[in-house]
């Protein structure tokens, strides 16, 4: 048996009905003992996020950022390439009713996201200097466990930092070369370049950058996205329409074109929105980690609005083109039904502005998996190590262009996979904790009492 079939028997395990079970159910058990936090704050998490677009991180204190920033890094990891591939991976094996599950994937993700935020809060450390933190930090302090920390820790740093990045730049060069016919080596060449200039710089010069590209790019697609809905929105109730259907239908909307059953549409959907939105997967804690704000819970609000962004926005954009194009009826999957979806809104101009999205998307991808990967080398090594990651990444970066990367994807997915059990083991465990917090913010803090967990 080849490695390549080795990983796929394993991600087939690791990613079946046992994960998707664990990562929904910590979901629903946190929306119901935090009472629903996501629907009962959802205007304070509007105005804890967007009112601080234009504060800045304090630099004298390094290795923070602002609230704002800390969201727009999460976002650049949480909107990628998945946005665009795994909504059309979605539809095409499980119907339009996939869209509906990965609505309800990410409205129980705002749940677990906001407790990750939380234990990354409290479980911050200083490195050289530098304000660190995230679930290697919380399952070693909080959970007490050394080893299911530096498995995690290790398990992430080749899940994205490595592999993961390599699928990255491999979606980049693909779409230049398919919409420009650039060499994908200089493409290559060109992404490790500006990845380089960014991550040199630091947390600093990564929230920068972040905080400036991120709602560019997220504007950038969801105003094409808007255009295309907006000409043909003679199909926006019929769209709609095949979503909720083909949620509850034995078989999938608009005649069955694909015989997708109900438990299809749950799986490809809970599966995609989680995989997109990456609430429970331990990644996003990284950034809300370092943000600079007086409450865990402030940024626990803040984190919730990422799954907005991600699941509730960019991806029903998504799926909408797809549907309300009628692409659907095709035979494509993955980027090139997202594509055609396009090229039918835009014409000959929809595979360039796909091209260019992707490039955006893929490029803060990379940058906000390198952050998360450079946070657990520095929990591995310290920071005498990161020269040598940033190294390696920007190698990956370039080998990741040239090569076919089916066994890359297994990879990057398996140690996605494992990344996720210990991460989930500590949510389950620290659940007490992120209560406690939740209860001080909504008793003491927000109703200026002394709080216990008030940063000052």
């Amino acid at each position: 048996m080849s490695l390549m079939e080795v990983v796929s028997k394993i991600n087939e395990v690791l990613w079946g009905p046992i994960m998707l079970f664990f990562l929904l159910g910590t979901g629903i058990l946190f929306t119901i003992r935090l009472r629903g936090i996501q629907v009962r704050k959802f205007k304070l998490a509007l105005k804890q996020t967007f009112g601080g677009i234009f504060s800045k991180s304090n630099n004298n204190d390094k290795g923070g950022m602002s609230s704002y920033q800390a969201l727009t890094t999460a976002i650049a990891a949480q909107v990628g390439t998945g946005n665009l591939a795994g909504v059309g991976t979605a539809i095409a094996t499980g119907g339009p009713g996939a869209v509906f599950w990965m609505w309800i994937s990410g409205f129980f993700g705002m749940g677990t996201i906001f407790a990750e935020a939380i234990l990354a809060q409290t479980h911050t450390e200083k490195i050289d200097g530098e304000i660190t933190g995230g679930p290697a930090y919380y399952i070693r302090n909080g959970l007490g466990s050394k080893f299911l920390a530096g498995f995690f820790a290790i398990a992430i740093v080749l899940a994205l930092g490595f592999m993961g990045n390599m699928v990255q730049s491999n979606s980049i060069a693909e779409a230049v070369y398919s919409a420009f016919e650039v060499d994908k080596l200089i493409t290559g060449v060109v992404i490790a370049f500006l990845v380089g200039l960014i991550v040199i710089g630091g947390v600093s010069r990564i929230a920068s950058f972040t905080e400036k590209v991120v709602p560019i790019m997220a504007g950038l697609y969801i105003l094409g996205a808007l255009v295309i809905v907006l000409t043909n929105h003679d199909q926006i109730v019929p769209a709609f329409s095949m979503i909720i259907k083909g949620a509850f239908s034995p078989v999938a909307a608009a005649g069955g074109f694909l015989g997708a059953t109900i438990k299809e549409s749950f799986r490809y959907g809970i599966a995609r929105g989680l995989f997109s939105n990456e609430a429970g997967m331990g990644s996003t804690p990284h950034a809300h980690a370092v943000a600079k704000v007086e409450h865990p819970a402030q940024q626990g609000l803040v984190a919730t609005m990422g799954v907005v962004i991600d699941t509730g926005i960019v991806c029903t954009l998504t799926a909408l083109i797809i549907l309300m194009t009628d692409s659907i009826y095709t035979g494509n999957i993955g980027i090139a039904l997202t594509q055609e979806g396009f090229a039918r809104g835009f014409g000959n101009f929809g595979n360039a502005f796909v091209a260019i999205c992707l490039f955006f998307f893929a490029l803060s991808t990379i940058i906000g998996w390198y952050f998360f990967g450079e946070a657990n080398i520095k929990y591995l090594f310290g920071k005498k190590a990161i020269n040598v990651y940033r190294i390696l990444v920007l190698g990956f970066i370039i080998v990741g262009t040239t090569m076919k990367v089916e066994l890359v994807w297994e990879l990057a997915d398996m140690f996605n996979g494992l990344m996720v059990i210990p991460n989930i083991i500590a949510l389950l465990g620290l659940s007490s904790l992120v209560i406690n917090v939740t209860n001080d913010f909504e008793q003491n803090f927000n109703k200026n009492k002394e709080s216990k967990y008030t940063n000052n």
